[in-house]
């Protein structure tokens, strides 16, 4: 009996839920075209990355190599965009990774994908709001953010931020209101915010480049002495000039952070069921929206840093200060109105998105059924959206901008991993065969391919581990090239293994070319970055999902919807 029980709890932890070909054609108003979508990622994508994260990632990791940064991470965002463009061609509906994860792994890791991302979502609408503050406060003078300074102390690095912003709470309190009162996000204002965004931004670059000066990257220290900084025998947090202050180590962290500035492609995901051709639209609208949000970061992080030395960016408000720097006092009030602007509609999209997921998942059982309650009239999901509301205005309160960036980006670098292996059992399975209402999906390759790719995902963060010991392989020590050559070989094994499986010949309009490389270089992108974490989002990461594991095994194991309904 107790080997059965345990062969039962098993199956369930790993049940796949059917893909029922009802949900690719859902009663939901299409009315979402490619530019829709291209200006939903754009302005998702824009909304603070630019505006604050790059002051950031400037002054404290990176300096003028911030460029490099920006690069990397939208490498990584490109092929894990990929991974989500052939997923969104097959299962053209709400719920993203999660959705996907569950189709392809099973219910445990579709379980842990979505609680990633309802807290990645939350944070990332607490971020926003601390960025709109941030910029207000500097509109008038910083004057409110020195009050609360010097009234309420709580700061604990990493843990806890400096001063409580009850501003920023206030606001996520504000649009969670809003968004009780509405049923989806306006698509009219999200393309009139994207438009503003770019006219600003397009003024910035073209600014930039006229009042740059290339000496900021090649900055010695003559001009540390010059700026008042007598003692150069140890710059300490200023880096050691020239365009890596910061060393390669620098650029790895800063990569890591500026991946939040691209993960807006997920937005375009979740709007599958409004989309009026879901699998081709949600591939362009991906690829373009990375694409324009890459070119802007690029261009302005190359200004920034060449309108002002990188030890004089403010952290805050760095594109208005840029402007001060070099005298153009109304084109920062120009920026920083800009500034004002955008992050409102990116706080709605993230709230919108962890209360959908947090329904979707209400739905299938994993989580409390009450979530899922909705308004009789205008079904509205209330609970959800308050509950996702008070998380957000909770994590405002308390935390830091930059902590919740990098909160989020080790979520969303983690839940991309999930689905680029999601690709590769995906893909090297025989064709698909719909029967009835069910997409059936042969099982022959199945295990083949799941346990090389458990096996490559675990490699592939051994050598990750590794190569985070650089300074040592740099050195030429015999033990560290030994075991990252042992673990190539390995790899390059187990891939052949994958190679030689028949692909799925399913006809999609896209697929990830490349395979099965692409998906393994995603992956292994995403989880050096990972490694780039402190040791303080890791921790914060770590009790959020031993909080989740805690709610699926007491509740959501025993109430899923789809694992029970297999059973009996």
């Amino acid at each position: 009996m107790q080997g059965q029980a345990l062969h039962r709890f098993g199956q369930r932890l790993v049940y796949r839920r059917p893909v029922e070909l009802s949900e690719t054609e859902t009663s939901s108003a299409r009315i979402l075209t490619t530019l829709d979508l291209v200006a939903l990622g754009v302005d998702y994508t824009l909304g603070a990355g630019i505006y604050f994260l790059a002051g950031e990632v400037v002054s404290n990791q990176a300096g003028p190599a911030t460029v490099l940064c920006f690069l990397v991470a939208g490498l990584s965002s490109v092929l894990a965009g990929l991974c989500y463009a052939e997923f969104g061609s097959w299962i053209p509906c709400s719920g993203s990774a999660y959705r996907f994860t569950y189709v392809t792994m099973g219910e445990i890791w579709a379980f842990i994908t979505g609680w990633i991302f309802i807290i990645s979502y939350v944070a990332g609408a607490a971020g926003m709001a601390l960025a709109w503050t941030l910029a207000f406060y500097y509109l008038i003078g910083n004057q409110i953010s020195q009050a609360m300074r010097e009234s309420v102390l709580l700061h604990v690095p990493h843990v806890l931020v400096e001063y409580t912003d009850f501003f920023a709470m206030g606001l996520v309190l504000l649009l969670t209101g809003i968004l009780a009162l509405r049923a989806k996000e306006s698509v009219l204002v999200t393309k009139v915010m994207t438009l503003l965004s770019l006219l600003v931004l397009s003024f910035v670059i073209l600014s930039g480049f006229i009042k740059g000066d290339l000496h900021n990257w090649k900055l010695t220290e003559e001009d540390y002495i010059k700026a008042g900084f007598n003692d150069t025998s140890s710059l300490g947090p200023l880096g050691s000039g020239g365009f890596m202050p910061f060393g390669f180590q620098g650029i790895l962290h800063g990569s890591a952070t500026c991946f939040y500035a691209f993960i807006g492609f997920n937005n375009i995901v979740t709007k599958a069921e409004e989309a009026q051709n879901p699998k081709r639209s949600i591939p362009m609208g991906i690829v373009i929206s990375l694409f324009i949000c890459f070119l802007v970061y690029f261009g302005v992080c190359s200004v920034l840093t060449l309108m002002v030395p990188y030890y004089l960016i403010h952290r805050g408000s760095p594109l208005p200060e840029a402007f001060l720097h070099i005298g153009w006092t109304s084109a920062c009030y120009v920026v920083a109105t800009g500034a004002l602007c955008t992050p409102f509609t990116t706080i709605l999209n993230d709230m919108f998105s962890s209360r959908q997921m947090i329904l979707v998942m209400a739905k299938d059982g994993l989580l409390f059924h009450v979530l899922a309650s909705t308004h009789t009239s205008k079904d509205i999901p209330i609970v959800a959206t308050v509950v996702s509301g008070t998380m957000a205005a909770i994590m405002a309160l308390f935390f830091e901008f930059i902590d919740l960036v990098d909160f989020m980006s080790v979520g969303t670098l983690f839940t991309h991993s999930l689905v680029a292996a999601c690709v590769l059992i995906l893909r090297y399975q025989p064709e698909r065969k719909n029967e009835g209402n069910e997409a059936q999906v042969q099982e022959e390759n199945r295990p083949v391919v799941s346990v090389c790719s458990s096996l490559l995902a675990l490699l592939l963060t051994l050598l990750c581990l590794v190569l985070a010991q650089w300074p040592h392989l740099l050195s030429g020590d015999p033990v560290w090239i030994t075991v990252v050559m042992l673990l190539l070989v390995l790899i390059t094994g187990v891939t052949g293994v994958i190679w030689r499986q028949p692909q799925s010949s399913t006809a999609l309009h896209f697929k990830v070319p490349g395979l099965p490389l692409l998906p393994l270089l995603s992956i292994f992108l995403n989880v050096y970055l990972m490694m780039q974490m402190i040791a303080g989002t890791w921790a914060l990461f770590g009790v959020w999902i031993l909080i989740g594991l805690a709610i699926y095994f007491s509740y959501g194991i025993q109430h899923s919807l789809y694992s029970l309904a297999h059973e009996t």
